[in-house]
């Protein structure tokens, strides 16, 4: 076999990707930011509304909550989750709020865990998990952006290490796709939330593809032209010997992953702003 020249990771993108600049813990108004301690809706018996009616009365965080406000029941139930959680959070626990959260919240731990988010995304030969092969996968992490390539150093392990160092996992049809692909060719196993942008675009009516979503809100990439199809087809062309092509598709994939994190400020700040009704 050939050898195969690596492709170095790249520096990651600014921290301000549009819109407004997130702010963290010790900076800047993040009264409109949704965070874990913000919610109830983790709580047994606590329904979205019912959160609602809480941040409505001013309970806009854990520290805020009065048993009065609820049912004994209930009240009791929430203290009890926010006397672990708040523990748990401490601790950088993201797996407990796996289990506690509703999948279509996993967006709200970004913010906790944003500095520690793997975005990731794969190309494939083709559409069947069981029939075709994983060729690269992108994992874009605040400060660096690699792309591991199949036959090189693209293994089990690897992906696994990247993974269990994250505390999020962003994707784009990644529950659908790019998850129950590593999993049936590597192993490997997700055990921190999951945010599958797709399901939080289409909840604020972004519809069709990523590339269709990156235009729609205003995120560039370096080559527009390129499609998944255009993935296989450079894949192809690598392995019968042309080298350029490999840095086009590991380009490719760079643009694609780490424009989730560009998507996935945008997405939570919108949401942020429709489910946060109660601002102070």
């Amino acid at each position: 076999m050939r050898a195969r020249r690596a492709v170095a990771p790249r520096a990651a993108p600014s921290d301000r990707v549009g819109g407004r600049s997130r702010k963290g813990q010790d900076g800047g108004d993040e009264s409109a930011i949704v965070r874990i301690e913000n919610s109830f809706i983790p709580v047994d018996g606590v329904g979205e509304q019912t959160e609602r009616s809480l941040w409505e009365s001013g309970v806009t965080h854990w520290d805020a909550f009065d048993p009065s406000a609820v049912g004994a029941r209930q009240a009791e139930n929430i203290e009890s989750f926010v006397a672990t959680a708040a523990e748990r959070l401490n601790d950088g626990d993201a797996a407990f709020f796996r289990e506690r959260f509703p999948s279509g919240s996993h967006w709200r731990c970004y913010e906790n865990f944003r500095e520690d988010t793997c975005f990731l995304d794969i190309e494939t030969t083709g559409l069947d998990q069981h029939r075709h092969d994983v060729t690269v996968v992108g994992l874009h992490t605040p400060g660096e952006t690699e792309v591991l390539v199949a036959d090189r150093d693209l293994t089990g392990a690897r992906l696994q290490r990247r993974l269990d160092d994250a505390k999020l996992l962003v994707t784009f049809n990644g529950k659908r796709f790019d998850v129950p692909f590593l999993e049936t060719a590597f192993g490997v196993d997700v055990e921190v939330p999951h945010v599958d942008l797709m399901y939080p675009c289409r909840r604020l009516g972004l519809t069709g593809g990523l590339k269709r979503i990156e235009r729609e809100t205003g995120i560039d990439r370096d080559r527009p032209d390129l499609s998944g199809e255009d993935a296989v087809r450079l894949w192809r062309e690598y392995e019968r010997g042309d080298d350029s092509s490999l840095e086009t598709l590991v380009s490719y994939n760079r643009d694609d992953t780490e424009n989730l994190r560009a998507l996935a400020d945008r997405v939570t700040d919108r949401l942020d702003s429709d489910v946060f009704v109660a601002r102070e």
